[in-house]
Parts: C-alpha cells; sequence; structure tokens
C-alpha cells in the first residue's frame, strides 16, 4: 500500500537517474532507467564517494559486465535508501526535522497525517506513544525500473561472434534488476517483446513466495485496455503476475509518443474501470494454471493495481481522476523535470525550461528509434545539430550504440543518428538528382535525428561536475507539451502540495483540463497524418484515418457526458471545458475525409 497517491516515472535517462535517493525516504516512489550502464557505472562511483562506500569498478570487457553493473548500481540505491530511511525513522519530530518533512509531504486525508496532526495536539506522554504508532507505519517509496522492451539490440564479442539471445540489451538489464536486492517492480515500457516477456520465467523472485507475496514485480506500460489485456494474458499464462497497469496518453507525455488511433485517455480510463474486475478475474484463472503447472503453491489473486499518467496539471485533476477513475495512483513526471533537487538538470537547461512558452515544446522525428519523440526546441543539442549541418558534418559520433537498429547500408546495425549513417544516406540522396524542395526535404527528415544516448545522459554529468575531458555537454530533454504551463523552479515541499491541491502553482495560467489538450493534441496529430498521406493515398490509409477521425469524435461526445459528472471542479471551470470542448469539436469538424471522392482536407 503506497502511502502517496502521486508516483514520479521514469525521465530520459538520466534526470531521474538517482531520484530514489532524493525522495524514497520520504514514502515517494520513482522510477530509474537502466538503458545506459555506462551512465549507471558511474554514477555508482560518485554515490560511493559521496556516501563513504567502496568502489570496485566492473570494466565493460568483463563477462556479463551489462547486466552485473545494473545489479551493483540498483544494490547501491537500495542500501543508501535504506540507510537514509532508518535514520530519518529515528529523528525526534521536531521543526524542520526530515521526520517533519516526510509527514507534511502527505496529502490531509491521508490516515497516516491525520495520525501526525492529531499527534501534535496532545501532551507530551501521548506524544510519545502516538510517535511510536506513526514511526511503525512509515514506509519509504519504491525504487522500480524501466526497461524499453524494444530497444534490445544485440550484441558481439570482441571477435565479432554473436553474444546469444540473453545477453541482448533488454534481457541483460532484466536479469541485472532480477539479481539485485530490491524488493520493486520492473516497468516494462514500448510494446510487447515475447523474448523479453518469456525471460521473466527464469527468476525465481517473480514468482510467489510461501506466503503469496512476490519480491519482484510487473508493471506494463500500455496506452490501450485491448493492448495491456494481451501482454497481461501472456505473461500469465506463463505464471508471471501483472501488479499494475500504468496507462499512459499516447501524446501528452514527455519523452517517446506513441499515440493511439484516436483513443482519448478519458475513454481508456472508463473501460479499464469497467473491465478491471473482469479482466483481474479472467488473468488469475490462467496464473493459476501456470503456477500449478510449475509446482508453485496456489495462492489468492495477488494484488493489481490502476495507474494513470501523462499531462496532469493540477491538484483538482489528480484528485478526479483517483476518484472518478477509481486509480491506485497518478504519475506526474515533466514537471519535476523543475525540482532540481528531485531531478538531474543542468542550470542552462533549467532555466530555458523555467522561461519556456507552448511554441517550445513540439513532436519531433529526432528519435533513432523511428518513433515520434516530444522535443525542446531550446535544447543544447538541437543548437549542436544545426551547427553540425551548417559545417556540412551532420550526424554525431556513435560511441554507446544503444539504438543501433538500421541495416541499410550494413551488416551489423548502426546508428540513424551516427554520422556514419548520415554520411550514406545522404550521398544516397545526392544520387537521386531530386529537385531542391524535395531533396530538402528529405535531407532535413535524414538530419533530424540526434543522438539520444549522449545527449539524455549529459544533464547528470554536466549537474555533478562529472563530465571527462573531450566528452560532449550537448543536452537533450523530452518534456511534455504540459510543462508549458509551468513557470518557475520549484521546492519538492511546492510541487507535493501543488499535486495535493493545498497549493496552486497554476494560478492565472490560460490552461485547458488535461482531456482538452489531449484532445487537441489528437487533433493536430490527426492533421499531421493526413499530410502524409496525401501524396500516397489507398483505401487502407483512408479507412486508418476515417476510423481515427472517428474515435475523435467518440471520445468528445463522452466527454459531453462525463463534464456534468465533474463536481469537484468550481462552476467557472465547467462553463470553460464545455467551451474549450465545443472549440476543438469545430476543429475536428474542418477535417474533412472524403471518401468517395478520395479528397482530404484541412481548412
Amino acid at each position: 500500500m503506497m502511502i502517496h497517491s502521486f508516483h514520479i516515472p521514469v525521465l530520459g535517462l538520466a534526470f531521474s537517474i538517482d531520484t530514489p535517493l532524493k525522495v524514497a525516504r520520504y514514502g515517494i516512489s520513482s522510477v530509474v532507467s537502466v538503458v545506459d550502464d555506462e551512465l549507471l557505472e558511474r554514477m555508482r562511483k560518485y554515490h560511493s564517494g559521496l556516501n563513504n562506500l567502496p568502489y570496485a569498478p566492473i570494466h565493460k570487457t568483463s563477462a556479463d559486465c551489462r547486466a552485473r553493473r545494473i545489479t551493483a548500481y540498483l544494490n547501491l540505491l537500495n542500501f543508501v535508501v535504506n540507510e537514509q530511511f532508518t535514520r530519518l525513522k529515528q529523528e525526534p519530530f521536531v521543526e524542520g526535522s526530515d521526520i517533519e518533512r516526510y509527514f507534511d509531504l502527505l496529502p490531509e486525508h491521508s490516515p497516516l497525517r491525520q495520525g501526525y496532526d492529531l499527534m501534535k495536539d496532545y501532551g507530551d506522554e501521548k506524544n510519545k506513544v502516538f510517535q511510536e504508532v506513526l514511526r511503525a507505519k512509515m514506509q519509504k517509496g519504491s525504487i522500480d525500473v524501466n526497461i524499453m522492451a524494444k530497444v534490445d539490440k544485440l550484441n558481439y564479442d570482441a571477435l565479432g561472434d554473436y553474444s546469444g539471445d540473453e545477453n541482448t540489451d533488454a534481457l541483460a538489464a532484466l536479469r541485472g534488476f532480477a539479481e539485485s536486492d530490491l524488493e520493486s517492480s520492473v516497468v516494462l515500457s514500448a510494446g510487447m517483446n515475447p523474448k523479453l516477456y518469456s525471460y521473466l520465467e527464469t527468476f525465481s523472485d517473480f514468482y510467489p513466495d510461501g506466503r503469496g507475496n512476490l519480491r519482484k514485480k510487473v508493471i506494463l506500460k500500455v496506452s490501450n485496455y485491448r493492448s495491456a489485456f494481451i501482454q497481461a494474458k501472456f505473461l500469465a499464462k506463463k505464471g508471471i503476475w501483472v501488479s499494475e497497469f500504468r496507462i499512459e496518453s499516447g501524446l501528452n507525455c514527455g519523452g517517446h509518443a506513441f499515440a493511439t488511433d484516436g483513443l482519448l485517455l478519458g475513454p481508456i480510463l472508463e473501460e479499464f474501470k469497467s473491465e478491471r474486475m473482469t479482466m483481474q478475474q479472467e488473468l488469475f484463472a490462467m496464473y493459476q494454471s501456470a503456477l500449478q503447472t510449475k509446482g508453485f503453491p496456489i495462492t489468492a489473486a495477488p494484488a493489481q493495481r490502476v495507474t494513470a499518467q501523462g499531462g496532469i496539471g493540477t491538484g483538482d485533476e489528480h484528485a478526479f481522476l483517483l476518484q472518478h477513475y477509481q486509480l491506485d495512483s497518478a504519475g506526474w513526471g515533466s514537471p519535476f523535470l523543475l525540482v532540481p533537487e528531485v531531478t538531474n538538470v543542468d542550470d542552462d537547461t533549467l532555466r530555458n525550461l523555467a522561461g519556456s512558452k507552448k511554441s517550445d515544446y513540439y513532436l519531433s522525428n529526432a528519435s533513432p528509434l523511428g518513433v515520434l519523440f516530444n522535443n525542446f526546441k531550446n535544447s543544447s543539442i538541437e543548437q549542436e545539430k544545426q551547427h553540425r549541418i551548417a559545417r556540412n558534418r551532420p550526424g554525431s559520433p556513435c560511441t554507446k550504440k544503444y539504438l543501433c537498429s538500421n541495416t541499410e547500408f550494413t551488416e551489423q546495425p548502426i546508428c540513424t543518428a551516427s554520422r556514419q549513417y548520415q554520411h550514406l544516406k545522404i550521398k544516397e540522396l545526392n544520387a537521386l538528382k531530386l529537385k531542391d524542395e524535395e531533396y530538402n526535404r528529405q535531407y532535413e527528415r535524414i538530419t533530424e535525428k540526434v543522438c539520444l544516448c549522449e545527449g539524455l545522459s549529459a544533464s547528470v554529468y554536466i549537474k555533478n561536475d562529472m563530465l571527462k575531458a573531450g566528452e560532449r555537454s550537448a543536452v537533450a530533454i523530452c518534456p511534455g507539451p504540459n510543462l508549458a504551463y509551468f513557470s518557475r523552479i520549484y521546492s519538492l515541499d511546492e510541487m507535493g502540495g501543488h499535486i495535493y491541491g493545498k497549493i496552486n502553482l497554476l494560478a492565472g495560467s490560460e490552461r485547458a483540463d488535461i482531456f482538452i489538450n489531449e484532445l487537441n493534441l489528437y487533433i493536430d496529430y490527426l492533421k499531421r497524418e493526413i499530410l502524409s498521406c496525401m501524396e500516397n493515398m489507398n483505401d487502407k490509409k483512408h479507412k486508418y484515418l476515417q476510423n481515427f477521425k472517428g474515435q475523435l469524435q467518440q471520445g468528445i461526445q463522452y466527454y459531453k457526458q462525463l463534464i456534468p459528472q465533474m463536481t469537484n471542479y468550481a462552476g467557472a471551470y465547467i462553463e470553460k471545458m464545455f467551451s474549450d470542448l465545443a472549440l476543438s469539436e469545430q476543429q475536428l469538424c474542418l477535417v474533412n475525409i472524403d471518401v468517395a471522392g478520395n479528397q482530404l482536407s484541412i481548412n
């Protein structure tokens, strides 16, 4: 049972790499990326030094180095957080202490917070009793780990021989987590990887112990109910229980954007709410059968949480999502990029984010994964990219190779952001002798890619003065568009208070409701899709566009029914939401998809 109703999702590669060391002792759960084992190794050395702990390097040439580095770093996080939490619990209840901050950060309706408030009303003797009860009920936040299931690069030894399926990037990362001391969850994101999912079977911590407890749990990050159910059934048949479905908006989020086919967050959450128990019962029957076959004790159905994240901006939105859709928690990611005591954003990038406007955030093709990527115009990596193009040297040196997947020109995969790939691709483009307009369009498509392996790690090295001589300092950052409404640097206490509605950091901001914002993002996305389909239209694309628009229209009708139920909002807010929804509906009506005439238009 979590004591907070919010969690901090994974933020890039490095922005939340050590967030548990900053918030877990206060009961706040967060997620760490384990994509970059070189980053983890350097952070292990850094934090070992800060905490006077011994450090023995795990060299890149040593056996099973990726998994061992991940295990070692996660064990360090676990050890330090446990030490922090033990010290915090022993502190006296005095003003300014960490233990007082622990309780002050809790929502006011929390039983633990109410017990703390009650304790302060009693005399010294009863205070001591209260304090011991409160200490016993305190919980630390979970140190969870994110693995992008399809970022699963094949690896080769020094002789060029394939290292084997168990040593691909994603499987080695899972092994690193599975063999760590943590009792927490792995968040599997970015689609289904059957090989990775099947590998879960080989680790005992994912199965129930004699009391039915799971030492390690699985969280699926999903964008719709159907996908969630398919993936969960695949795992249940193997005796692996999905302990949480983490629903993320397809477009109103940070990082990579996995758009749905027009399904909006509200209707998706409604489907989870109505089908949740039916799904859990069906999954448990499969799970029970698989455990019986494997010889594990049959237990009652483990808990199964449903959470959501992406674009939440106010305490009212947070409360409504939890209450109306019966969610167990909500994720707040991008706003924490403006909280320096929680995340790793260098000073220059932090100032740019704090002074940003809505137009600074955009959906790009910058990711070498070939997936749309939420980008920030004022990042230093965008400036570096333009400088290289101006010097006729597009592309980046490829040193880490985590996103190598292209084999157009080479036998072994290379990265589309690399100088090698872009040189070869531009050479191929030059041979086509295209007209200037088409040439420039294709050239921009090639050179838009940036090195995320280096760019998403650079900020933590700059912030902690860890850059090596000659190491690149260009920062890539991938906030969700919702960050545009947060306009300064905040403390953890301020952001926590905002989430729980104690204060309003967005007072005076012209921001629409989370559902309206996402709807508008999807309407813009539909227009973008139409433009990309116009040149080579066929029946399949027409049907896709028609269905997409139809889903948006259904979503609008759903929101018309939902808004009157939003009784925790002020009347003026409800009126504005109806007005904003009507404007969005008008915009969608102007998007014309005429199948009979094979015409598409955006007015």
